[in-house]
């Protein structure tokens, strides 16, 4: 090809120069020409000089031609070297591209700022390998995930540093290669070969050690993820290998630890169990040439409980592998299904409907009584478990079967359920005029179960319901509800007259049983709202699985109010209600206004009462101050008339303090505004202090007080001052409705995380029919005792402790006294406070 090119450009230049040389002749000849015949007689010496201008201008030309000429000879014994090296040249290429081809191979080339460029393609037999060149450099394509990471390593270690790299790769067909990467330059060589021979044997010797390597690593991270004790011991008989489970279980540190101090689960007369086991499996392995796992159920103390394992053992190679299965679960459940199978047994005794189970080989394996007593079988004989096949021809015999003409095709039919599958069913007259009804289905295990029923008085049951119907219609159409039933298609099945008048439709139309939407479309002239009627529509016609029952009020322009509910029937249909409620919803407004009314009067009580109460606190808290005055020397002696006078006036207005406080405690407690101080309260401290604000009354009524605080109850978070009112009110309480040297008793222990103190008194009791109103404010009873309070305490007490985030309980028995028991949560309740400014807004008071 180099040689023709150039012997065309020696032509072309020949060409040029002859042509050259012709035009530059003529040119000449043209302007001697043209010189002569211009010639005038005056002008002889400018004649002359234009002449010899032309002649050195051909010598020029000449000049010229000669040195054309000889660059011509030149540029053709250059052509001639040329073409020797470019017959050379193409002598090495066909060599080269002999070479290539001489082996099935594919040759990537690679050059700075070219990219990659496939060379040859002549590999064909590997599989997986792309034809397509384009999908042939898409290496992550068709080659496994391991095997394009390799090479793409590869070749960015060879383009960055030159460094050469021979491996070995899979195709994702399952197809192996040889890549060679080489480096001349800036340039490189990717080779993808074939192997074969012991490469291939290699190749595929490394692919099983790495899924073998992967299956391992596999296996162990899943064995160590179970949460069943695995572990491995060696021909020697030590623990090699435990997963976390086995650690965990014999309460050690790590794996590490086990395998140093060779830490059992199993005791040793379990292990030599299993050791024996083992022994056993490897003499079944020895002559069956297969591999049997061993397994035992054993109790094994796991986590400090002792629960049942079922271990397996596997012997292997000298070595032994073992899993212990917690099957404690399972157990109970082997134990419940015998129970629910007995309790089954039992069931299917109790039920009406004849029940006979036949095995696989048609034996009758159980039988209810319904059974027995409908065929007036004898049970010892059912016990023998006679075949299916001998009951039915026993059954001939006494003649409880129907009428048949051909009997054994009959028969053969019946008992083709043991083999089809298919669910038998059948209904025989029998010719003591019963109907029994037969369904035959075949068990999981292979058998057969008969439900035998006798359809008898069903029959009759259906003929007096049939004669009923029109009685019920009758019924349905004195109702005052308006009902409407439509069928699966939505169209109306049944109305009745109040279905008529509510909605002032059309008796003709109706009987022709339209479609709900028409009867919509006459009733929207009375009431016109489309998304009610679509909710309707939509449960009269939605699909049998969607259906849900839907109800709903409609207030018409007429003033009325219907209401309507949409329910599904069992069938199919749905059932839709109309009641006018126009009367009842006019006394529910009534009721309802006068509810608010009594909640706004309710308000205003608690509002005057908390305003009064804090009235009543200033000029109280006067009187209670001036006594005190009044009885200290200061004032002035008195006398034993005037100190017993000031000593009531101090003990009623300390009474009536307590009282104003309560009723204040239970309004900020209303209102929300109750703070919670909540800090360590020392339990015996509390208690001391709540004792002595009822040692006197408890003095003059000669009381004893029994206290009891367990070792482990000594404090807990709480606010310090309302457990001590609790407790001060319950004490309180007890006084007031204990006789002359009763006993009361106060006892504190801990408990379920909570704090309990219980206040028991014997005094009169409680009646029951009393005890759900005793925490009721303002409710009072005397209950034959001499005392007699607002109400308050037991209020105050429940809500507070109720604040705390505890509870409060009662315990009493006419003539036996009184037991009540509040528990308080261990650490406290964190509680947000009302700002005092709703506070305010809720009961708002004057300075």
């Amino acid at each position: 090809m180099a040689a023709t090119l150039l012997q065309a450009r020696d032509e072309s230049t020949r060409w040029h120069f002859m042509m050259l040389l012709a035009a530059s002749l003529a040119v000449v000849v043209v302007m001697s020409l043209l010189l002569i015949d211009s010639a005038s007689p005056g002008a002889v010496g400018l004649r002359a000089q234009h002449l010899l201008l032309v002649w050195l201008i051909v010598g020029g030309i000449g000049a010229a031609g000669a040195i054309a000429w000889r660059t011509s000879q030149s540029a053709a014994a250059v052509l001639e070297r040329s073409r020797e090296e470019a017959a050379i040249l193409r002598r090495h290429l066909a060599t080269s591209e002999a070479v290539i081809k001489a082996e099935p191979q594919v040759l990537i080339y690679w050059a700075e700022g070219q990219g990659l460029r496939i060379i040859a393609n002549s590999l064909a037999t590997v599989a997986g390998l792309p034809r397509s060149e384009p999908e042939l450099l898409r290496f992550g394509r068709w080659l496994e995930p391991v095997s394009a990471d390799d090479l793409k390593q590869g070749l960015d270690r060879l383009f960055a540093d030159a460094r050469p790299f021979n491996i070995l790769i899979k195709t994702t067909a399952g197809g192996y290669l040889e890549a060679d990467g080489r480096a001349a330059g800036a340039r490189a060589v990717l080779r993808l070969r074939d192997v074969a021979g012991h490469k291939r044997d290699l190749v595929r010797i490394l692919d099983q050690h790495r899924q073998l390597e992967r299956d391992i690593r596999s296996s162990r991270a899943l064995l160590d993820a179970l949460p069943m004790p695995v572990w491995l011991r060696g021909p020697t008989g030590r623990i090699e290998w435990i997963n976390q489970a086995y650690v965990k279980a014999v309460d050690a540190t790590d794996e590490a630890q086990v395998r140093s101090r060779q830490i059992e689960l199993l005791e040793s007369h379990q292990r030599y169990e299993l050791d024996r086991l083992s022994s056993t499996s490897v003499r079944r392995i020895d002559e069956q040439q297969s591999g049997q796992v061993g397994s035992q159920r054993l109790p094994l103390i796991v986590g400090g409980e002792r629960r049942t394992h079922n271990v397996l053992v596997l012997p292997m190679d000298g070595a032994t592998a073992a899993a212990a299965i917690d099957v404690t679960a399972l157990e109970r459940a082997e134990l419940e299904l015998a129970r629910l199978s007995a309790a089954n047994d039992q069931t299917l005794n109790r039920v009406a409907t004849g029940v006979a189970i036949f095995s696989r080989d048609q034996k009758l394996t159980f039988f209810n009584d319904a059974y027995r007593s409908l065929w007036q079988f004898d049970g010892a004989w059912l016990e023998s478990a006679p075949s299916d096949g001998e009951i039915l021809d026993r059954l001939r015999e006494n003649s409880q079967l129907p009428a048949i003409v051909d009997y054994r095709p009959w028969k053969a039919k019946l008992l083709a359920v043991y083999k089809t599958g298919a669910e038998f069913e059948d209904w025989w007259h029998l010719p003591d005029g019963r109907t029994i009804h037969i369904v035959a289905e075949q068990r999981n295990d292979g058998g057969v179960s008969y439900l035998f029923d006798d359809e008898t008085e069903r029959f009759a049951l259906e003929s007096r319901y049939n004669a009923l119907i029109d009685v019920q219609r009758e019924t349905l159409d004195s109702l005052n509800e308006g009902v409407a039933v439509f069928g699966t298609d939505g169209r109306l099945k049944l109305f009745n007259s109040s279905f008529v008048q509510i909605w002032k439709l059309s008796r003709r139309m109706l009987a022709e049983m339209p479609h709900i939407d028409e009867i919509i479309r006459h009733a929207s002239s009375l009431y016109d709202d489309p998304r009610i009627w679509l909710r309707i529509t939509q449960a009269a016609t939605a699909l049998p699985d969607e259906r849900a029952p839907i109800d709903g009020q409609m207030e018409r322009p007429d003033q009325s109010v219907v209401d309507f509910a949409v329910t599904p029937l069992p069938d199919g249909a749905t059932l839709v209600t109309f009641a006018d409620v126009t009367d009842a919803k006019q006394y529910e407004r009534a009721l309802l206004e006068r509810n608010e009314a009594l909640i706004a009067a309710d308000r205003l009580k608690s509002q005057f009462i908390s305003h009064v109460s804090y009235e009543l606190r200033t000029p109280l808290t006067n009187i209670i101050g001036f006594s005190e005055l009044l009885g200290t020397p200061r004032t002035g002696l008195l006398n034993d008339k005037q100190r017993e006078y000031l000593g009531d006036i101090s003990g009623s207005s300390k009474t009536l303090l307590s009282i104003i406080d309560d009723i204040l405690d239970l309004a900020t407690i209303d209102a929300g505004g109750l703070e919670l101080k909540l800090g360590n309260v020392d339990v015996r401290a509390v208690i001391d202090a709540a004792i002595l604000g009822i040692r006197d009354r408890a003095g003059r009524a000669r009381l004893t007080i029994d206290i009891a605080i367990a070792d482990d109850a000594q404090a807990f978070v709480g606010d310090e001052s309302r457990v001590r009112q609790v407790l001060y009110n319950l004490l309180s309480n007890a006084v007031g409705f204990s006789r002359m040297d009763d006993t009361i008793h106060l006892s504190c222990w801990r408990e379920d995380r909570m704090v309990t103190f219980t206040i028991e008194d014997q005094g009169v009791g409680i009646p029951k029919e009393q005890q759900a109103r005793i925490f009721q404010r303002f409710e009072s009873q005397s209950h034959g005792s001499k005392h007699r309070g607002v109400g308050l305490g037991l209020s105050v007490v429940k809500s507070l402790v109720e604040l705390h985030g505890g509870d409060m309980s009662l315990n009493s028995e006419p003539g036996r006294g009184t037991r009540i028991t509040v528990r308080f949560p261990e650490r406290g309740v964190r509680l947000e406070a009302v700002p005092l400014a709703e506070v305010i807004e809720a009961a708002p008071l004057r300075a």
